[in-house]
């Protein structure tokens, strides 16, 4: 309410992304009670059950709060995406990061409140912990103690898997936005200018009629022309048809093929898309219903066609690219009527009010209405069409201040050929090349499209340019990765204050490469692109994956600083053990709550946040089992002189500090 938003598919899919996350901070929080009130009970003189809650509560809230402002700090570059993809996900980083917030404030003060009421009267909480718990802790302690003794190719099979998935990244299939399921197809018939209205109708039911013998298309619908007063006016040279389709056997893309293949006889340029995608994504981005447009700008236009022309030709050899057509800016038939003003001038007239009464009587003017019920029809007077023929309108008599005279004496009448339209972008005329893509290789048609567009021989004055969700996904993918990069800064410069310690916040660090080895098989597995949707996806991770370190390390410091225990693999080891079961149920909860998203692939308005959810999945996934290992191991080989250092300071100021 406060920003004016509303409950859509990118905000709902934020609470679904945070949903997992919002138990987390709570997790950590009253597993640390619980074993703490364990302990306590095993005590020749347990302490009061307050004191260890309120003491258990503050030994960990230093990490709860600091991870938790990682993982909103890394959402914030994201704020800053322009264009298409900041409209999209910032709905969504608003709605995650509210949720994050308001789960931390529940952890640090309800959450004790609630521990202390209910906690302490457990009977059961004796330190016994299940046997699924025992035996992990038991597997985990032998695989820390295996890596201990040799870390070597632990090192190693990490260095390479980490190496491996970077390798992987740059042959991944890219993608502006994940394609849309929007169970139904626009499709466009574009005939040549100057068509008559019955002869585009005839053509637009043939085209119906072979539609029909699809199977998978349950209902057409069809618009010849739109209103000039629509704000897409389209001439009746233009069929649409609005298709309902309902998928059996055969995928979109099959049933997309299909539909070109039926068409292709018809004497027209076809396009075939989808509502949303061609309505919305790519008439923001090109002002054109297509999906790659180059346009060409420049003053002549007989320049510009000839330069379209060779433009397809040579777009037509590039591999993938389907629907190619040039936007009809052609000759068509017309009647020009050019007023002599000198001539005008001896009859007593003058050419603009000559002009506009010619004009009038051509094109026709609204001199009534008629009022039906609820319905308003103008009512238009003009020349019938007999007399709109050049012969006829030379002959015409116009009234004068001498008496009527022939049209020919004040003006020439005569038939040619001109422009069916003149267009313009930013005061230039311009002639557009547009296509769609077949699926299969996007990154690989942006590039070769890209390398077409610039070797392309264009006289002095013109010039062309690249636009559509093809050359858009290498944008947006250079200023997301400008983005990972700021936010990862962020991460350092929030744990270089809190450890300060470069060595301690790079090891922390480290749980970003473990989660894009799992981001990148997760991708593979399942066939996904990488998109705008999955490299949010990855960012939002980079916040995620870096609690587990935060929590380790912590607890690291705290047994050595309060609780007497001196560095070594011992020290660690029992960290490692006590920080297992919170690091686990964190991840396990995060997982859960993905589940809906991962489960519901296929479901509409499911497409943006289901890359999302693989890339958050597959990263925690590994970044959770990897930094099991790899955590304790660099905390061993390089974490004693940042530990002192530490221990120092906090000494020299007299504080108790935990971290």
């Amino acid at each position: 309410r406060w920003t004016g938003m509303t409950l859509n598919t990118m905000t709902l899919g934020g609470l679904a992304i945070a949903i997992g996350e919002l138990v987390d901070d709570a997790v950590v929080d009253v597993e640390n009670i619980y074993r703490r009130l364990a302990e306590n009970r095993q005590l020749a003189v347990p302490r009061p059950a307050l004191t260890v809650i309120a003491d258990a509560s503050q030994e960990i809230r230093s990490g709860i709060v600091y991870s938790t402002m990682i993982i909103v700090l890394v959402f914030v570059p994201v704020f800053a995406i322009p264009g298409l993809e900041g409209r999209l996900f910032v709905p969504l980083g608003i709605a995650y990061i509210v949720s994050i917030l308001a789960s931390l404030i529940i952890s640090i003060t309800v959450t004790p409140v609630l521990a202390s009421l209910m906690l302490p009267q457990m009977r059961a909480m004796s330190g016994h912990r299940s046997r699924l718990i025992l035996r992990l802790k038991s597997i985990n302690g032998y695989m820390l103690n295996r890596v201990f003794d040799n870390p070597g190719p632990v090192l190693a099979v990490i260095a390479i898997a980490v190496l491996s998935a970077v390798a992987v990244v740059p042959t991944l299939p890219r993608a502006f936005l994940p394609p849309f399921n929007e169970g139904s197809l626009l499709v466009n018939v574009t005939l040549d200018p100057g068509i008559s209205l019955e002869e585009s109708v005839r053509i637009g039911r043939m085209a119906e009629l072979l539609l029909r013998q699809i199977p998978e298309l349950s209902t057409i619908g069809r618009r010849t022309g739109r209103s000039e007063n629509d704000e897409h006016a389209l001439g009746v040279h233009e069929n649409e048809f609005e298709i309902n389709v309902k998928l059996a056997d055969r995928s979109m893309d099959t049933v997309m093929r299909e539909v070109r293949a039926r068409l292709a006889g018809l004497p027209g340029n076809v396009g075939v898309g989808q509502p949303i995608s061609h309505r919305l994504i790519d008439h923001i981005l090109t002002g054109a219903p297509a999906q790659l447009v180059v346009k060409i700008f420049g003053a002549e236009l007989g320049v510009l066609r000839s330069l379209a022309g060779d433009m397809r030709r040579r777009l037509s050899a590039i591999g993938g690219v389907v629907d190619l057509e040039v936007e009809k800016q052609v000759l068509v038939p017309q009647i020009q009527i050019r007023v002599d003003s000198r001539q005008a001038q001896l009859y007593g007239m003058q050419s603009g009010p000559l002009t506009r009464r010619l004009a009038r009587m051509i094109n026709g003017a609204s001199v009534s209405e008629i009022v039906d019920g609820v319905r308003y029809f103008d009512v238009v007077i003009r020349l019938d069409d007999i007399a709109r023929d050049a012969r006829s309108l030379a002959g015409m008599l116009i009234n004068t201040s001498s008496g009527p005279i022939p049209l020919s004496l004040v003006a020439t009448v005569e038939e040619t050929n001109g422009p069916n339209q003149v267009l313009r972008e930013n005061g230039t005329r311009r002639i557009l090349v547009m296509a769609n893509g077949d699926g299969t290789n996007s990154s690989q048609i942006a590039a070769d499209v890209r390398r077409v567009v610039d070797e392309f021989p264009l006289p002095t004055g013109y010039f062309a340019t690249f636009e559509g969700i093809y050359a858009e996904q290498t944008r947006s993918a250079l200023r997301l990765l400008g983005l990972a990069a700021i936010s990862l800064s962020l991460i350092f410069a929030v744990l270089y204050t809190r450890y300060r310690s470069v060595t301690l916040a790079m090891i922390i660090m480290c749980n970003v490469p473990l989660s894009l080895i799992g981001c990148v098989l997760a991708l593979k597995l399942t066939g996904l692109q990488l998109s705008v949707a999955s490299m949010i996806g990855f960012i939002t991770l980079t916040g995620i994956s870096t609690r587990n370190g935060i929590l380790k390390i912590s607890h690291f410091i705290n047994l050595v600083l309060h609780e007497n225990e001196n560095f070594g693999r011992e020290m660690i080891m029992r960290g490692s053990q006590e920080r297992l079961v919170p690091v686990l149920m964190t991840a396990t909860a995060a997982c859960f709550g993905l589940l809906p998203l991962l489960i519901l692939s296929d479901a509409p308005g499911n497409e943006i946040l289901y890359p999302v959810a693989v890339v958050i999945f597959g990263g925690l996934v590994s970044a959770t089992f990897l930094d099991s290992l790899l955590t304790p191991l660099l905390f061993l080989r390089f974490g004693r002189p940042a530990l002192e250092r530490l221990a120092s300071q906090v000494e020299a100021r007299h504080a108790s500090e935990t971290f």
